[in-house]
């Protein structure tokens, strides 16, 4: 059990680490939520805990994915001058 809440909080930290816009954050967040849902609730043996698990998971991860999402990306002129944009 320990290993399956490390690699869920290992996982859910990732998702969060996308550097696209706030849809791409919240689907990429949503599927990592719903495999690691899936994957702990298949652990007990019974096929609805792993689809509630999925479900539940899917929602987390992808609200996790938009509210993380940055509102200022930083970009780069040709000459290496940092500068800010909205994402």
């Amino acid at each position: 059990m320990k290993k399956a809440i490390l690699v869920t909080a290992m996982l859910l930290s990732l998702g969060a680490c996308s550097q696209y816009n706030r849809t791409d954050r919240a689907l990429v967040g949503g599927g990592l939520g719903a495999a690691t849902g899936a994957a702990i609730g298949a652990a007990s043996g019974n096929v609805g805990t792993a689809f509630a698990g999925a479900g539940i998971g899917a929602l987390a991860g992808g609200l996790i994915g938009i509210y993380t999402t940055p509102r200022r990306c930083v970009g780069y002129d040709r000459h290496g001058h940092p500068y800010y944009y909205r994402c």
